[in-house]
């Protein structure tokens, strides 16, 4: 987890929103993200997103079994559905997004039993300095 605060803190000294991600099979950190949609000029471009297509291109492969991935803020859905079509196996995330978590606040897409693949889910890890880092964030933002 630390590692994936480390990209959050680069999104947001890049003038991003500070979130971040890190994608680990095997011991190793096999992808990493952070957010780049102002950047990149794509909406997709979301930390989850831009780790997982790392991962898959540092593996060679698209199913990500065996995965565990590391990211500060609650995975949106779009995010979430990626986790479970990449086949991740587990998520570890620092703070809950009351606005569009969709893991364990607004919905649970990890765990719905109608999808083809679940994802075991630990919450809270470095809670206190993600929830910081996007709070100071957002505070210099309105100013």
């Amino acid at each position: 987890m630390a590692e994936a605060l480390a990209e959050a803190r680069r999104a947001g000294e890049e003038g991003e929103v500070p979130i971040g991600a890190v994608v680990a099979c095997e011991g190793r950190i096999v992808g990493r993200g952070r957010n780049a949609r102002e950047r990149l000029r794509d909406p997709t471009a979301h930390a989850e997103i831009l780790a997982l297509q790392e991962a898959a291109r540092t593996l060679g492969r698209w199913r990500l079994t065996g995965a565990t991935m590391y990211a500060t803020l609650e995975p949106c859905p779009m995010c979430a559905g990626a986790l479970v079509n990449a086949r991740v196996d587990r998520l570890v995330y620092g703070v809950a997004d009351p606005k569009a978590g969709a893991v364990d606040t607004l919905f649970d897409l990890l765990r719905d039993a109608r999808l083809n693949h679940r994802v075991q889910v630990a919450s809270g890890v470095l809670a206190q300095e993600c929830g910081a880092l996007l709070r100071s964030f957002f505070r210099e933002r309105r100013g």
